[in-house]
């Protein structure tokens, strides 16, 4: 009897954590290796193509004391069977007495190898999930305009706050505008 062709394996349910300052001490490399692959493929993340693999980390590293004073809640999202890391969002919390309702949202990074497949959306509703947990009532963000994650952030229903012309520079040095972005979240009475 002929054998029937295999179905293609179903990913896993990527699961998202929060990391301590511990397990981002411990997974700099890693994280370090996300970040090289988001700049290598274009993603305009505040660094410049090629970049360093221990610059990289370092930069993670350097994420450490914000992670242990509350001010930058961190998450990672891993492959359920693999345990391989696939993605990160931030938030970081505003310290000021005047406005610690509001925090912004960083760092939304997807491997390229996990693309396409809803993850970054993903990421993105479990960050705005847990602002409301940690009393966060508005994010804030910005992105290259014309990119891939503009279009994820107006999908989301984020409000445009306006363009600014040549705000930063893209991996390959070249300066291109930034679109500002808000959201109001829903807080419990109180």
């Amino acid at each position: 009897m002929p054998e029937l062709p295999t179905a293609p394996a179903v990913p896993a349910v990527p699961a998202i954590t929060r990391l301590g300052a511990g397990e981002l001490l411990a997974g700099a490399g890693e994280l370090g290796e996300l970040l090289t692959d988001a700049v290598a493929g274009g993603s305009s993340v505040g660094f410049l193509d090629p970049l360093d693999a221990g610059e990289a980390a370092a930069w993670w590293r350097g994420l450490a004391s914000g992670v242990t004073d509350g001010s930058i809640a961190l998450w990672a999202a891993r492959d359920g069977a693999t345990g391989r890391l696939l993605g990160t969002v931030q938030l970081r919390l505003s310290t000021m007495p005047n406005s610690r309702h509001r925090a912004e949202l960083a760092k939304l990074i997807v491997h390229s190898a996990a693309r396409g497949r809803g993850l970054g959306r993903e990421l993105l509703g479990h960050a705005e999930r847990q602002a409301v947990v940690l009393g966060v009532g508005l994010l804030l963000l910005d992105t290259e305009t014309g990119s891939p994650a503009e279009r994820l952030y107006d999908a989301a229903g984020w409000t445009r706050l306006g363009t600014v012309p040549r705000y930063a520079a893209d991996p390959a040095g070249v300066l291109r505008p930034t679109t500002f972005f808000h959201k109001s979240l829903p807080l419990p009475a109180g």
